[in-house]
């Protein structure tokens, strides 16, 4: 559905490549549907004007060429609603879902990186849960607080450690979230553990000494380590990274030792734990002694049942 406009076309390889980008990015978690969603269609225009006319190649805020504008309007609403519209829809979405599988282990992979670095942790508001905005003005609208006050509440009785729940019990939860992954939980949940477990050891947190990690092993490429040490104290932090070619399912998860294989996390001489805690399941996680040092397997620390 593109179309000519003073010779070229409208809109050219480059926007259209980026609109099929943007699609992808802001398509809602878990749609399985070939149907666009009705509110999809203005945010993807305004998009696209904004995108278009800031590029300054076939238009610009100063001298708008109205009909390249007019066209790519036209194209994003043809290609979402339009006569071929199912046709298309029907093939982008198992590729967009197995693209937001791979963004969701990537984005709370993220979220634990940041948790967890030194500084002070940046959460823009609203991204509590998913959050699937384009730039200015998409970033803009209101945010429910009201919808993750009450996720929250949900999740309170899986994050008080005065009465916490049994690993294995804990455990199962945190499976459930991620298997329910788009109504957006599981980040809220590693958001608030990570939050809390900064405010229980704020010298830790603020004070302490970066340590990078050496990651070892069959999957050595696939995972990013540090940890955070003040005295006898010692956080570790453990990420997944490159995940697509970890499983040959393309929905399943990087965890386990079908995974990770003898992969282990290596532990500086003066780290003596002989074993940590999993901060989101509650399950121990041991620090196996060896001749270069302590050292934490990844299928232990990145597991989940």
């Amino acid at each position: 559905c593109r179309s000519q406009v003073e010779g070229v076309d409208a809109p050219d390889r480059n926007d259209e490549y980026l609109f099929y980008q943007a699609l992808v990015g802001s398509w809602p978690a878990g749609l399985a549907e070939p149907v666009a969603p009705p509110e999809l269609v203005p945010r993807l225009k305004d998009y696209m004007a904004k995108a278009t006319r800031e590029a300054k190649v076939h238009t610009s805020w100063i001298t708008a060429n109205e009909g390249y504008d007019q066209a790519v309007a036209r194209f994003v609403e043809e290609a979402l609603t339009g006569p071929r519209a199912r046709e298309f829809l029907t093939r982008f979405v198992p590729f967009q879902r197995r693209v937001a599988h791979a963004g969701m282990i990537n984005s709370l992979a993220q979220l634990v990186l940041k948790v967890a670095s030194p500084g002070v942790p940046d959460f823009y508001q609203g991204t509590e849960l998913w959050d699937l905005s384009l730039v200015d003005p998409d970033n803009r609208r209101p945010v429910d607080y009201g919808h993750r006050a009450a996720a929250l509440a949900e999740l309170e009785p899986w994050l008080d450690d005065r009465a916490p729940k049994p690993p294995a019990e804990q455990a199962a939860a945190v499976a459930d979230w991620l298997a329910n992954w788009p109504d957006g939980r599981i980040k809220l949940f590693v958001t608030a553990c990570g939050l809390r477990l900064r405010r229980s050891a704020p010298d830790l947190f603020l004070s302490g000494a970066y340590v990078p990690l050496a990651v070892e092993g069959e999957r050595a490429d696939h995972a990013v380590a540090f940890a955070r040490r003040l005295g006898d104290e010692w956080v570790v932090a453990v990420v997944p990274r490159l995940v697509a070619p970890l499983s040959a399912s393309k929905s399943a998860l990087p965890v386990g030792v079908a995974v990770w294989g003898d992969t282990v996390v290596r532990l500086p001489g003066e780290c003596t734990a002989s074993a940590f805690r999993n901060a989101f399941t509650r399950e121990p996680v041991p620090a196996t002694p060896g001749a270069e040092g302590s050292a934490v397997r990844l299928a232990d620390a990145l597991g989940v049942c």
